[in-house]
């Protein structure tokens, strides 16, 4: 019998029949917020995203969820209760479907769960405790309002069945409404839904029941459930273990996957990210498949690499689920299909996604995918040729620059990138060799690898000149070339003419290769807010005996989302960082004594470090464009990106480097 296993990851690329379908490999797109529907339906940009995943090779993809009651209004989630809604989910279906690519629509509602800023006034729930995170306190749901809920969202499944689609997920972690019946911390009920464990997941499994009830044994019903939820006396693994035990009728259940946290200080625990290890729930999920029975189980969480997927199915877990590797890379399990690893654009797993959904509320981004969601987003290179071929020279080569480098060779001109440095990825090597941001040179390998292949040229060690500039005649220039960190106001200037203190990321490159220790106070002025700049006061706290972060503002990490803020914050405590907020730097302190003054910016009342051993700052940065104005006399088309434009998160500028590119 001829062998037709995949050569380079056979269990990944394995069919798998499941209840209710059957799928070409084991490759799951997990559940994520897009953004990209319009008026309850699902817009051309929301099918064009899950047609290229399916393109990309994937066997089934999980939607972001539906509106499936009637209160669930919320304009970018598709509802297969109107009209419009169900329409545009009959063309999502077909998209998908006719590429051999089961698609589910996800179906939960948050209740008193909340992530936004503020509490949430509408919120229901099963008892009146109040959320762990946002300490919403919900309206206590009637029990005769939860059977209509039941109802009326096993006929949204049956509307859903009816666009094609092949089935639903009920999603029953991350803290939201159907968790929050499973879990005895926040289910105080003493009606047939709340008490014991049969009651508590009577919800849940009456849900499950009744939809393949109504939509037959050709319907997947998947089922994610809490399997930490990192709440103390709610879900731990043991009680997850039980629900899932509870749960767990094949005839009824098509496959379980486990979400991680809730709404509470470990939100972040379902959306792990770079700074931790890889596949950190892969153990947890292998014990909770022993209270699976025959259902098959998903592994979830921080999966980028087809080995790392190869190796969980390998342990014994069925499927794999993708969530933000997918979004960094349509094309992920094409590529590793035919042994292309090493051409994947690999999700550096920095959570920028989950903040453009939530604390941007802007469609979905990412930092190393700047085509997100585009028609042709699957294939590896924009298919859109330039109108005739120019001479493009890229002056720096951070993100943004490498970005429209690679972009613009791609379309068809001869591009030339200088670099002032000795390597590609300009100030974002810094934050690589920092404490957890290895996985950021995913960026500029893959960028560098694009460019390679479209016969980029690169001049290193060439801080670029308008003479340097002129000599390769060149027909437009993208000017990339950074920022500098403004000088602290409270300082006095003649501290910063002398070069006696330095910004962090000076004091960082001369630190990269020391191993000693020092004593004494190492102080950070923290105008930044940004994860850089804590991933440094770790780095000095590898060094100082105290490690002591100064800052105006109310808290630390307020540029970053909320997920990212509560891992800054654990991170530092653990590694014993200190910090002050509301506090500034005052300019006369005698340092050259050892001491440093610091001040509440309220109410005045100061503080002293007497053994102050290091004073450096992260600040607004002022843009490196000071070659605009000799480029614009020169006559030479001039396209500004990245922190030359102006100071930007790596999401704005690989994202203006694109667009460059496109413009060229």
């Amino acid at each position: 019998m001829t062998d037709t296993s995949n050569p380079h990851y056979p269990r990944l690329f394995e069919p798998l029949n499941i209840t209710g379908g059957r799928l070409k490999n084991r490759i799951v797109h997990a559940s994520m917020t897009t953004k990209y529907g319009r008026g309850q339906a699902a817009s051309p940009r929301f099918i064009d995203y899950h047609r290229n995943r399916a393109l990309g090779g994937a066997a089934m993809l999980i939607t972001e969820p539906f509106n499936t009651l009637p209160w669930q209004r919320v304009d970018y989630k598709p509802s297969p209760l109107t009209a419009a809604g169900f329409d545009s989910l009959c063309r999502l279906a077909e998209a998908v479907e006719s590429l051999d690519c089961r698609i589910l629509g996800q179906i939960q509602d948050s209740g008193r769960g909340r992530h936004e800023q503020g509490r949430h006034p509408n919120a229901f729930g099963p008892s009146a405790l109040p959320d762990d995170l946002s300490w919403t306190v919900p309206h206590v749901l009637s029990t005769e309002r939860i059977w209509q809920i039941i109802d009326v969202m096993v006929e949204a499944c049956e509307r859903i069945k009816a666009t094609g689609m092949s089935g639903v997920e009920i999603s029953a972690g991350h803290g939201h409404l159907f968790h929050q019946f499973l879990s005895s911390w926040s289910n105080h009920r003493e009606d047939e839904f709340g008490g014991s464990l049969e009651n508590r997941v009577r919800l849940v499994k009456t849900l499950a029941e009744r939809i393949r009830g109504r939509c037959g044994k050709d319907f997947i019903i998947g089922m994610k459930l809490p399997g930490d939820d990192g709440v103390p006396g709610s879900i731990d693994a043991a009680e997850a273990g039980r629900i899932t035990a509870a749960l767990a009728d094949a005839e009824v259940v098509s496959f379980f996957a486990f979400a991680q946290g809730s709404h509470a200080p470990s939100l972040h625990m379902h959306i792990p990210d770079m700074t931790g290890p890889r596949a950190p729930y892969g153990a947890l999920t292998l014990e909770l498949k022993k209270s699976a029975g025959s259902v098959p189980v998903m592994a979830l969480g921080l999966i980028t690499d087809p080995a790392e997927a190869e190796g969980l199915l390998v342990s014994g877990l069925d499927l794999v689920g993708l969530g933000r590797p997918l979004v960094t890379d349509a094309a992920w399990p094409r590529k590793s299909e035919a042994g292309l690893a090493a051409d994947i654009r690999y999700c550096v797993s920095c959570n920028t996604c989950w903040a453009t959904i939530v604390q941007d509320l802007s469609p979905l981004g990412c930092d190393n995918n700047p085509r997100v969601g585009l028609p042709d987003e699957v294939e590896p290179l924009p298919k859109v040729a330039a109108d005739r071929r120019r001479r493009i020279l890229v002056v720096g080569s951070g993100p943004a620059g490498l970005e429209a480098a690679a972009t613009a060779a791609s379309r068809g001109h001869s591009v030339t990138v200088l670099s002032a440095g000795a390597e590609v990825g300009g100030k974002l090597r810094l934050r690589v060799d920092l404490p957890g941001g290895e996985n950021l040179s995913s960026v500029y390998d893959y960028q560098l690898q694009v460019m390679q292949r479209a016969g980029v040229k690169i001049e290193f060690g060439l801080k670029a000149t308008i003479e340097d500039i002129q000599s390769y005649e060149p027909d437009a220039v993208v000017l990339a070339a950074g920022a500098t960190m403004s000088w602290p106001a409270e300082l006095p200037i003649e501290l910063r003419d002398d070069g006696a203190i330095l910004d962090l990321r000076e004091l960082i490159v001369g630190l990269a290769d020391f191993t000693g220790q020092e004593e004494g106070t190492a102080v950070i002025i923290d105008r930044d807010q940004t994860w850089g700049t804590y991933a440094a006061a770790e780095r000095l706290r590898q060094i100082f005996s105290r490690v002591l972060i100064v800052t105006p503002r109310e808290r630390l990490a307020e540029e970053e989302a909320l997920v990212t803020r509560q891992i800054i914050n654990q991170r530092l405590s653990l590694a014993d960082v200190s910090w002050r907020t509301h506090t500034r730097v005052l300019g006369d302190s005698p340092l050259d004594e050892g001491v440093l003054n610091i001040a509440n910016v309220f109410s005045g009342v100061t503080e002293t470090i007497d053994d102050l051993a290091l004073l450096t700052y992260a600040t607004p940065r002022v843009p490196n464009d000071n070659l605009v104005s000799e480029l614009s006399d020169a006559g030479i088309e001039c396209h500004v990106v990245g922190d030359a434009y102006a100071p930007r998160t790596l999401l704005a500028a690989t994202r203006q480097g694109f667009e460059a590119g496109m413009l060229l």
